[in-house]
């Protein structure tokens, strides 16, 4: 199994939260309309809303280096609006950049699948 996930993590910043959401909005079309190997791409906020999460899977690490490709020019600007921190759950793959203070890779240990439930 190539998938790799991505778990990021957004403390809004106090008056931020429509433009995170809004830059959010943006994200979410660029994976619709752009992105040919994103499985899946959800958002989540917690009660007040003062945290989201998103949860990522692709296909394969070529998949996630072009989704970060086309919200490459959207980082910056998120990075405004939250303090944001991640995990990436996946094999290591030289084509991985995930810098010093990026997101910490988890490697598959255990791994339990139903295929046959996810296609009906």
């Amino acid at each position: 199994m190539d998938e790799i996930k991505g778990i990021a993590r957004a403390k809004i910043r106090p008056g931020k939260l429509e433009e995170y959401k809004r830059l959010c909005e943006e994200a979410m079309e660029i994976v619709r309309t752009k992105d040919t190997g994103t499985l899946q791409y959800e958002i989540f906020f917690n009660e007040d809303e003062s945290e989201a999460m998103v949860f990522e899977r692709y296909r394969d690490i070529d998949a996630a280096m072009e989704h970060f490709a086309h919200i490459g020019h959207l980082m910056e600007p998120l990075m405004a609006t939250a303090t944001v921190t991640g995990e990436v759950l996946g094999r290591p793959d030289p084509k991985m950049q995930l810098g010093e203070g990026g997101p910490k890779l988890f490697t598959p240990w255990r791994v339990f699948q139903d295929l046959k439930s996810a296609a009906e």
